[in-house]
């Protein structure tokens, strides 16, 4: 189980991660596409890396948006490997 983070490291975050909404409880974004194969070729490229974090975004597509909404449920809210996993989507986002 990974440590949440605390208002310090939340603050952190916020600066890290602009365009997510950050709370303890959860980090939150809404990525839009150009159309449905780019949003769903952004969830499919996620995908690997989730699985090899063994952490799993919770997130919903309609058409060609995506939103994402990641914690660590195991720890009861927003830890680490939440930021690390919303970086990793913001880097592949800022490629497209």
């Amino acid at each position: 189980m990974r440590d949440l983070l605390d208002n310090a490291q939340l603050e952190d975050a916020k600066k890290l991660l602009p365009d997510w909404e950050v709370s303890g409880e959860l980090l939150f974004r809404v990525f839009l596409f150009k159309n449905f194969v780019e949003a769903f070729d952004f969830m499919t490229a996620i995908s690997s890396t989730a699985e090899e974090m063994n952490h799993h975004p919770d997130w919903a597509n309609v058409y060609n948006k995506v939103e994402v909404r990641l914690s660590t449920h195991d720890s009861g809210g927003v830890t680490s490997l939440d930021v690390e996993l919303a970086s990793v989507m913001d880097s592949l986002f800022s490629e497209d």
